[in-house]
């Protein structure tokens, strides 16, 4: 009986999860496009401080929608693992980058399509070789957790970092670096997704009938929860107003996914039972992720399709005795001067892209 739950909590989870990413996904480009319609009307922006996404309808579609998301996601939490859970927001880093080829002109090449697939493998293989998380029953056990001296000193780390980052790496460096404002949201992450995790086995004690409302565990994870998740928003609406989404969604998946699974192993132990399979294959999916979201963003700009491949074999090309046929070749040669020609007027271009976006990342 308890297998057989387990494995339906399983599924809900799963389902939970990958709907979060859908809704988070599309978040970010409503709240991108209000941002857009905002700087348009001569708004200030909100990378200089400015709030006036406050008043701007279709921000706060994105955040309605970002809030499903999470909501989505909370309950995911509270029924499956976070290393089952977390890894499966690359789904809403795919989600973001097809979105925006349609609707920020953000042009998703042959690059960016073998990096979704290789994003969607690794997800895979991560959830297949996910470690077993620790069951927690009841607040106290939760509490006990929470004062682990190695969760402690995470804990702190992580505040300490947070700090150090708003109030003075932020003001000096948040305008032209894009990894800023990007890890304040990552490291604080951590933490939030540790206020869900408890905040979930509080839901479950309460439905069960027990006096959750009267315990000061509750009331301090919903606090810190409502704290984390402020801060992380301001700083994710700086940093998708100054950088460009395809920037953004990548680089703050890798860090909160990291984020998340260093507290995760810290607070729950879920990597002391571990075969050797499973670890490897844990590693392997999630560097299979990283590649994958490398390709998808780090090639964005390349107009790179299968009809441009350096080679293309046509049907007056003939291949004999297992060489192919020299014309192949000296069109190859030829393709290739002109397009070293077509290129040299370019070094202009790319002189004026180190003055923007890539220089940040």
């Amino acid at each position: 009986m308890n297998q057989g739950r387990g494995q339906y909590d399983f599924y809900i989870g799963l389902v939970l999860a990958i709907s979060s990413s859908l809704f988070i996904g599309g978040s970010f480009i409503l709240k991108k496009k209000g941002l857009l319609r905002l700087a348009r009307k001569g708004s200030t922006r909100a990378g200089q401080g400015g709030h006036a996404y406050l008043k701007e309808g279709l921000w706060w579609s994105g955040l309605l929608s970002m809030g499903a998301g999470e909501v989505a996601n909370f309950a995911a939490y509270a029924f499956a693992p976070a290393t089952l859970v977390t890894p499966l927001g690359a789904l809403s880093v795919l989600v973001s980058a097809i979105l925006s080829s349609y609707f920020l002109s953000e042009k998703l090449n042959l690059h960016g399509k073998i990096g979704c697939l290789l994003s969607i493998l690794g997800s895979t293989v991560m959830v297949i070789h996910a470690p077993q998380e620790e069951e927690l029953e009841t607040l106290n056990e939760m509490a006990r957790k929470l004062v682990d001296p190695g969760f402690v000193v995470f804990a702190t780390g992580v505040v300490i970092v947070s700090l150090m980052l708003i109030f003075v790496v932020g003001p000096r460096h948040g305008q032209t670096n894009i990894l800023v404002y990007i890890t304040i949201c990552s490291v604080i992450g951590a933490l939030s997704v540790s206020c869900v995790k408890g905040l979930g086995i509080a839901i479950k004690e309460l439905i069960a009938g027990k006096p959750v409302l009267s315990h000061p565990l509750s009331w301090v994870l919903l606090l810190s929860l409502i704290v984390c998740v402020s801060t992380q928003i301001n700083y994710l609406n700086r940093a998708l107003d100054i950088f460009n989404t395809s920037l953004v969604t990548p680089i703050y998946y890798v860090f909160f996914t990291t984020s998340v699974l260093t507290c995760s192993a810290i607070l729950f132990k879920e990597w002391q039972h571990m075969s050797v399979d499973d670890l490897i294959g844990t590693f392997s999916g999630f560097l299979t992720i990283i590649v994958g979201i490398f390709l998808l963003h780090a090639f964005k700009d390349v107009n790179f399709t299968l009809s441009n491949l350096p080679v293309s074999f046509r049907k007056d090309d003939h291949v004999a005795n297992g060489s192919v046929s020299s014309n192949v070749y000296e069109r190859f040669n030829h393709d290739e001067e002109n397009q070293t020609q077509s290129e040299l007027p370019s070094v202009e271009h790319f002189s004026l892209r180190r003055n923007g976006s890539l220089t940040t990342f």
